[in-house]
């Protein structure tokens, strides 16, 4: 039977540290101070704030953190991370997971979209990549003013995980295939560590 609590092992100059890494997601209406209550809450806990994606869309503030404690300080944590909810703020809480899932050999790809926008361009997009067992690791999109044409424009800027067996020209081909079909602009390069 495995542990209650999900933690990390982290060795830091020769010692292992354990933690309980959680997965934070926050939505509310936007306001000065939510970022700073969030993060004096797992302040007052000893943790460590390790990764975040945040963002004001329509007037709503959405956020997610991955937050790292000690365990003797999770229980607390926790409760004092609900008591934020409340009026004109939704919190969710999650446990990550300390067991890393098996990730099968792939390459960076990064897939640049750009077209007029209409319904249906995230889904056809994504519906190519999930057929072909792509997984989208970072997803940024926007709409926008479309100066020399009049109308709105959709951009997306996505990083995949491509399969090492997807060669990334049949992949290439593929989204190039449905570009053409969609009438938007896609470019998909390969990401190289520098």
């Amino acid at each position: 039977m495995s542990h209650p609590f999900r933690q990390t092992r982290n060795t830091v100059w020769g010692r292992t540290e354990m933690h309980t890494r959680y997965v934070i997601a926050l939505v509310g209406d936007d306001r000065p101070g939510l970022v700073e209550k969030l993060s004096s809450v797992v302040a007052e806990h000893g943790g460590s704030w390790s990764e975040s994606r945040m963002s004001v869309l329509a007037g709503q503030f959405a956020g997610v953190a991955l937050v790292r404690v000690d365990p003797n300080q999770a229980a607390a944590l926790e409760r004092d991370l609900k008591e934020l909810a409340g009026d004109r703020l939704q919190l969710s809480l999650r446990r990550a997971d300390s067991t890393p899932r098996e990730v099968r050999p792939h390459h960076a790809v990064c897939l640049e979209l750009t077209g007029h926008d209409r319904p249906g361009l995230v889904h056809e997009i994504t519906r190519v990549l999930r057929d072909r067992d792509v997984n989208i690791d970072d997803l940024v999109t926007e709409r926008m003013s479309g100066a020399m044409s009049g109308g709105a424009l959709f951009r997306a800027v996505a990083e995949l995980q491509v399969p090492n067996d997807l060669p990334l020209e049949q992949l290439r081909e593929d989204i190039e295939a449905l570009a053409n079909e969609l009438m938007v602009d896609i470019h998909v390069r390969e990401l190289v560590d520098e």
